[in-house]
């Protein structure tokens, strides 16, 4: 049962999640009308949906197509300032998140990671504790695999854990999660929630269905986060370095006082690594997962590419694809545990104070900047580290080269910037960097 109208719904976009919700209505026997901003290049998915396409772009067909709907469901990434959604709320037509819809479908348990970074690691790190136990688990949401999508299956899964954007998060109205964990908070995606209070606050809905049987996992006295716990009706499980009801010492990750995995035996251990594999045991403990089988998983857990990837390189030195790191906490997390590093960095600004940068100036041995941010950036590093300006991924690699072989130095692509200047997404700039590392590799084999 829904406590929403789905009588009609008006579907925003026909792209991943557009597309997914579409077919989970109608084949529920949902009326839909969908629209988008380039419904030319979407007409054939909507033939093929049978339903109705509207052009979002034009208002006379906006009101025309929402006169009779009862329901909006935007796209993810469909800003909130948009012609359908301006026009929607005018003529009183409530939006809802895919997450709410998929959620109201179906009753399975639900574990939810948010934060402005760290997302994807500690769902897919909770995934694979939950498979390890055999808990049949899936990661969606933020993914290519929608909620929505992921339920058709009654006997595949029996856990649905959901990487939860700040987009899905701030038209939610009913999703709750058993388990829910915020990792972190920084500026980010400004551009699309106009503050940095409205994008917290997105976030912060992560817990506000939530009930005292439910789990709310936060990082421990953690000034951003704290004041959005106010309210919270969940148990609250903090993690966190060196203190938290999960934490990392020198030597061990302790939950609750019990000893999970030596440091010495996880796979990967850096400061973000451990942080990390923090917030995903507070959510897998809270599944009922034993401390055995999180173990496990932690001491063969690899990492995920674009995200700190240890690309193999040449002699001495070593080269790391962090290419998902598209704001300054990113490559601020990155850069924490280096102390003798080389960084490239730069591309679109997605309209955040690079200054913060400057943190890491102690852990670099150069900076190599990159893209439509590179004066800005070389402005900002020029005075305190040896800097350089480079005009192609090829160009890049080879100077921080340069900086690198003197001492040894570690070669991190940590972007703190959007890829959209030189590249589609940060998968293809990560792909281009791996490729010219093993080319350069290639050309040192044949001297």
């Amino acid at each position: 049962m829904t406590n929403f109208d789905l009588r009609k719904v008006a579907v925003g976009g026909l792209g991943i999640t557009g597309r997914a919700v579409t077919e989970a209505l109608t084949a529920r026997g949902y009326e839909v009308v969908a629209f988008d901003d380039n419904p030319d290049a979407v007409a054939a998915i909507a033939e093929q949906l049978e339903v109705e396409l509207l052009d979002s772009t034009s208002d006379e067909q906006i009101r025309e197509g929402i006169r009779e709907a009862t329901s909006l469901l935007p796209s993810p990434g469909m800003f909130p300032d948009h012609r359908l959604s301006l026009l929607a709320k005018e003529a009183g037509v409530p939006s809802l998140s895919e997450l709410d819809l998929g959620a109201s479908f179906d009753d399975r348990p639900l574990v939810a990671v948010t934060g402005t970074n760290g997302k994807t690691t500690v769902t897919e790190l909770t995934t694979r504790m939950l498979n390890e136990a055999q808990i049949k688990a899936a990661a969606v949401g933020n993914t290519e695999v929608p909620l929505v999508r992921a339920i058709d299956d009654p006997a595949k899964y029996e856990v649905f854990v959901v990487e939860a954007s700040s987009f899905s998060l701030q038209r939610t109205q009913l999703f709750r999660p058993t388990a829910a964990a915020w990792l972190n908070l920084a500026p980010d995606h400004l551009d699309w929630h106009g503050s940095f209070h409205s994008y917290a606050l997105a976030k912060s809905k992560i817990w506000a269905n939530q009930e005292e049987t439910d789990f709310a996992v936060a990082p421990y006295a953690d000034e951003r986060v704290d004041p959005w716990l106010a309210g919270v009706t969940a148990q609250l499980v903090t993690f966190g370095l060196g203190a938290g009801d999960v934490h990392c010492t020198e030597s061990e990750l302790i939950a609750h006082g019990e000893r999970v995995i030596a440091i010495k035996d996880m796979s990967l251990a850096r400061p973000h690594d451990k942080l990390n594999a923090c917030a995903a045991v507070a959510l897998a403990l809270a599944m009922g997962v034993s401390p055995y089988f999180i173990a496990e998983v932690l001491s063969s857990f690899e990492g995920l590419e674009h995200r700190m990837e240890n690309v193999s390189g040449f002699g001495p030195i070593r080269f790391f694809n962090d290419s998902k790191a598209t704001t300054p906490h990113a490559t601020i997390a990155a850069l924490n545990g280096f102390d003798n590093a080389v960084l490239i960095v730069g591309g679109r600004n997605k309209g955040l104070d690079l200054s913060a940068l400057l943190e890491v100036v102690p852990a670099l041995k150069g900076v190599v900047v990159i893209g439509e941010s590179g004066s800005t950036l070389v402005d900002l590093f020029g005075q305190t580290v040896p800097s350089a300006m480079a005009y192609s991924m090829k160009d890049a690699v080879e100077k921080a080269v340069q900086f690198a072989e003197p001492s040894a130095a570690d070669v991190v692509l940590s972007p703190a910037c959007a890829s959209f200047d030189w590249y589609a997404n940060y998968i293809e700039r990560g792909n281009d960097f791996k490729k010219v590392v093993h080319e350069l590799k290639a050309e040192q084999e044949l001297l």
